[in-house]
């Protein structure tokens, strides 16, 4: 049986390259989800293909988890649609929208007809160039290596890491003790002074 190799393309970043073998008989939906298998995409978003010509403008729609206005206009599904049903040049295109709440846009085209290999599992990634973008609005996944700050951040010694070192902070204490018992010293001492005349005590204008 013959394979189809489609080389998929960001519209945007057009240095990142996947190409994906599949077989005639395989769905649309194969398709899709050989894409996201290379990029590392959820699959399980609503997303389309567009049959497309030489200046990738949008024809027949045939979509995943289409809405219900798409559902009342008899869209075509990828789950029930072959990718055979849809290819009549030998460098057929497809325009195809992944996400539609928050979308990467993708050229897909078909650039060789080969043999099946004996001993291969299709749908098959056979090329992958450059990393796929992170989703728009997704979650960053902590790595090791920002694992690695935060546990030296919780681990940081203020004494040690900053310009005082360890002699320095002996200092340090011993002036925040001098400062403290300096000012205790002065209270104690008002204290004495002020008993020396307190109101018990009745003195006779005779002494002076």
């Amino acid at each position: 049986m013959a394979i189809y190799r489609f080389r998929v393309t960001f519209e945007d970043y057009d240095d990142i390259i996947r190409e994906i073998d599949v077989l005639p008989t395989h769905t649309f939906l194969d398709l899709h989800q050989a894409i996201h298998q290379s990029t590392g995409y959820n699959p399980e978003l609503p997303s389309s293909f567009y049959i497309s010509n030489d200046q990738w403008m949008k024809g027949e729609e045939i979509a995943f988890l289409p809405n219900v206005r798409k559902k009342e206009q008899g869209v075509a599904l990828m789950e029930a649609s072959k990718l055979n049903k849809f290819i009549d040049d030998p460098h057929q295109k497809f325009y195809y929208t992944y996400n539609f709440e928050r979308p990467f846009d993708f050229h897909v085209q078909l650039i060789k007809i080969a043999k099946e290999e004996e001993g291969k599992k299709y749908p098959l990634i056979s090329k992958s160039i450059g990393t796929a973008p992170k989703p728009f609005g997704a979650a960053i996944i902590p790595t090791q290596e920002h694992t690695d700050k935060k546990e030296e951040k919780d681990d940081y010694d203020f004494l040690n890491e900053t310009e005082y070192g360890i002699e320095d902070s002996d200092d340090l204490d011993l002036d925040v003790m001098d400062e403290e018992d300096t000012q205790n010293g002065e209270e104690e001492e008002k204290d004495d002074f002020s008993g020396g005349f307190s109101d018990g005590e009745q003195y006779d204008e005779d002494d002076y």
